[in-house]
């Protein structure tokens, strides 16, 4: 099969982890996935949620959203329209639920980091470059707190990262951009770790119902790209 950017089915769009790019948050990282770029900050916050409240268990938690030219055509802010969308919500939890997967809670004591993810242009796969993207984020936010002497060790037991897959005239493809994602049979995204657990798997067929061969397909090309992020983010912590 021939994809528009002309990629093999196993291959994905040029991807850069770049840490460190706000000035004033704990952590950042801005991710590019091709055309979509996606800013992640990490905040640090010495409270915690009302329920986590002398647990001595800590919270990780965040925000998503799209800025209004990160598209084809301008829309508006949610703010503006005084509130979030469905598709919002769903986002930023699914990026809440993948940190802490990865992240020791008592070990980070009771403090709050909030991530950010500002979608800054959008071409297909927003939440998969938001997820890997705040787990470099939220690595520096933990490496702050590590240097200041406020933990003892980096409360993260293993990366995390997330990267799309789908099903085009039957073939499964890696990393969809927005041409293929809109007219893709089957949509999924993955959530792994770097050691191959998985965490969250969601998978629509937008057309035909997909079967196991093409599942299971979908899954090893996830687990290649996933891995290749891993080795991204290890690069972009210099981690070696």
């Amino acid at each position: 099969m021939s994809r528009p950017s002309g990629r093999a089915r196993d291959v994905m769009r040029p991807v850069s982890l770049e840490p460190g790019v706000a000035k004033y948050a704990e952590g950042s990282c801005l991710a590019k996935f091709g055309d979509t770029h996606v800013l992640c900050t990490a905040s640090i916050e010495e409270r915690v949620p009302p329920f986590l409240r002398n647990t001595g268990k800590g919270w990780v938690t965040a925000e998503y959203g799209m800025l209004p030219r990160s598209t084809a055509t301008r829309t508006d802010r949610e703010a503006a329209r005084g509130r979030q969308s469905g598709r919002t919500q769903e986002i930023q939890r699914l990026i809440g639920r993948s940190l802490r997967a990865v992240t020791d809670l008592t070990q980070l004591g009771e403090r709050q980091i909030k991530i950010d993810c500002d979608v800054l242009q959008a071409d297909g796969g927003t939440r998969t470059a938001a997820v890997t993207g705040s787990y470099v984020a939220l690595h520096l936010a933990f490496q702050r707190l590590l240097s200041a002497g406020l933990l003892k060790a980096l409360p993260l037991r293993d990366n995390v990262a997330a990267v799309s897959c789908g099903v085009i005239a039957h073939i499964a493809v890696l990393d969809l951009d927005y041409a293929e994602d809109s007219q893709a049979m089957t949509d999924a995204n993955f959530v792994l770790t770097g050691m191959g657990g998985i965490v969250e798997i969601q998978a629509t067929a937008e057309g035909a119902p997909f079967d196991e061969p093409l599942f299971a397909e979908m899954l090893r090309l996830a687990r290649q790209g996933v891995a290749d992020l891993t080795r991204c983010q290890r690069a972009a912590l210099g981690i070696g």
